[in-house]
C-alpha cells in the first residue's frame, strides 16, 4: 500500500508474525510496529534502502520484542510502548497510555488501550492512512487469546475497535487466519459472506499468499468473535438470552479448546 508521501511494508517473520515498516517519502523517516526479529527487520528496511526512526511497541511478549535492543543500537532509533511493569523490557524511551496521541515520522497515531490478551496491549489507529494495527487483539476472522486479562476486558477492548471507522484497513500481528476460518464456520456456518471469504482465503494460503491486511468491514460481516448479536450464532450456541459479553465468552472458549 502506498500514496504520494507513505509507503507502508508488511513483512513475515518466525512462523506466524507479521512485521510493519511504515516510511515517509518526504522526510525519509520510517516507523517500525513492534521488534520481533532484528533480522527480519533490518534486511525489509535495507531492502527499500530505508533507514529506521522510531519503534512502536504493542505489548510486551518476546515475538515483538526480542530484536528491539539490537535494533535501537543499529538505527539508533527512538522507542514507543505501554508500561509493562517489570515486564517492560529494556530500551523504551516514552511511554504511553490510552488516549494519547503522538506525531511520529509526520503521522498523527492515535493510542488505544486494548487489554486482554495481555494487560499492557495497545493499538495504533492512524487516520490519515486509513488504517489500525490491532497486534493480538483483532486478527482476520479471530481474536487474541485472553491471558492476562479476562473474557470481559477483552469485549470491552474489541467493542472499542469496532466503533471505530467500518472503512478501515486492519493489519495485525499473525497469520491465523486459514485456522480461524476454520474454526469460524463451526460458529457461523450458514453465513455466505464467511464463505465465500474462506474461499478466497484458501486459495491464497495454497499459493503462501498474506490474508492480512483485512478490513473492518469484512471482520464485522464475517469474524464470530465480532458477531455475538447475530440471532444465527446465538441459535447455533443455544444462547438467544444471552448477553453479547457472555456469547463472546463462550466462542473464546470454544476457540481455546479447539
Amino acid at each position: 500500500m502506498s500514496d504520494d508521501h507513505y509507503i507502508i511494508h508488511q513483512f513475515p517473520y518466525n512462523d506466524d508474525n507479521y512485521g510493519m515498516l511504515i516510511h515517509n517519502n518526504l522526510n525519509g523517516e520510517t516507523l517500525a510496529i513492534d521488534a520481533g526479529a532484528a533480522d527480519a527487520y533490518i534486511k525489509a528496511l535495507d531492502m527499500r534502502g530505508w533507514k529506521l526512526s522510531t519503534i512502536l511497541l504493542t505489548h510486551h511478549h518476546w515475538d515483538h520484542t526480542d530484536g528491539l535492543i539490537e535494533l535501537k543500537n543499529h538505527f539508533g532509533c527512538t522507542v514507543y510502548g505501554p508500561d509493562s511493569g517489570d515486564k517492560t523490557p529494556d530500551g523504551v524511551d516514552n511511554f504511553l497510555t490510552d488516549g494519547d496521541t503522538v506525531q511520529l515520522i509526520d503521522l498523527k497515531i492515535n493510542v488505544l488501550a486494548t487489554p486482554g490478551h495481555t494487560l499492557d496491549m495497545l493499538n495504533f489507529y492512524i487516520p490519515a492512512l486509513n488504517l489500525v494495527h490491532t497486534a493480538d487483539t483483532l486478527f482476520a476472522l479471530g481474536c487474541g487469546r485472553v491471558f492476562e486479562g479476562d473474557m470481559a476486558m477483552m469485549w470491552s477492548s474489541l467493542q472499542k475497535l469496532m466503533a471505530l471507522p467500518s472503512t478501515l484497513d486492519i493489519y495485525c500481528s499473525h497469520e491465523y487466519t486459514e485456522a480461524n476460518g476454520r474454526f469460524a464456520l463451526t460458529i457461523d456456518p450458514q453465513n455466505p459472506a464467511l464463505r465465500r471469504r474462506m474461499e478466497i482465503i484458501n486459495d491464497r494460503r495454497s499459493k503462501d499468499m498474506p490474508t492480512v491486511p483485512t478490513t473492518m468491514e469484512m471482520e464485522l460481516a464475517t469474524n464470530p468473535f465480532l458477531r455475538p448479536a447475530d440471532p444465527a450464532i446465538r441459535a447455533n450456541l443455544g444462547m438467544q438470552n444471552a448477553s453479547d459479553a457472555e456469547v463472546f465468552a463462550e466462542i473464546r472458549h470454544r476457540k481455546d479448546n479447539a
